[in-house]
């Protein structure tokens, strides 16, 4: 296997996008995100500007819950009056998680790229969750609100979450049977995850040893 890549979808609070950066940086590896936007643009020609609002127009629209339009791996062309459509800002996201996902050994957070990646033999998913509990206490201690406010942003948050996968892959979010992997970062630990994930991927793929 010349290349390995680990998608982590994950709830707020239960640190999957610390998990994703810790093994990244174990291992040297590129973690990709939000960055995944500029990308997009770069590849597209559309403006940035277009692909981080529409993160906050999906988050305020009942459409997104409402209905399903799936990934079917293609991409609208330039002069189509659906070119910077809400598909199509999200098709230019997966082209480059595609491309990522043939070229290197990388770490991609969100963006249901287990979803685009679920035919690529070289991709490990991992859902990371926590109890209420957990989620609530780590995200009071990296956010200035009531604790009653984070409880209604943490349940905003994820159910957005769910909602934009749902959308766009026409699966749950939370359903296990979507990932390889589902850590609960509350009972491991964020080391001890990485662990679990190196400890996987060795033995999926018969690797002799992993850093």
């Amino acid at each position: 296997m010349e290349n390995i890549v680990v998608t982590i979808a994950r709830q707020y609070g239960s640190g999957g996008k610390t998990i994703g950066e810790m093994y990244a940086k174990e291992l040297g590896i590129p973690c990709y995100g939000r960055n995944l936007l500029q990308m997009a643009s770069e590849e597209s020609g559309i403006n940035q500007l277009l692909f981080n609002q529409l993160d906050e127009k999906l988050r305020n629209s009942p459409l997104l819950r409402m209905t399903t339009d799936i990934y079917d791996g293609k991409v609208i062309p330039p002069g189509s009056k659906d070119f910077v459509s809400a598909k199509n800002l999200f098709n230019y996201q997966a082209e480059v998680i595609k491309r990522l996902a043939k070229t290197e050994t990388c770490v991609i957070v969100g963006r249901a790229a287990d979803f685009v990646l679920k035919d690529y033999p070289n991709v490990v998913s991992v859902f990371v969750h926590a109890s209420p509990e957990f989620n609530l206490d780590r995200a009071m201690e990296r956010n200035s609100m009531t604790t009653e406010e984070m409880k209604k942003f943490i349940a905003v948050t994820d159910k957005y979450r769910a909602d934009y996968y749902k959308h766009y892959t026409g699966r749950e979010w939370s359903d296990a049977r979507n990932y390889d992997l589902c850590l609960n970062s509350g009972k491991l630990g964020f080391e001890k995850c990485v662990e679990e994930i190196k400890a996987y991927i060795k033995v999926r793929f018969e690797l002799p040893s992993m850093r």
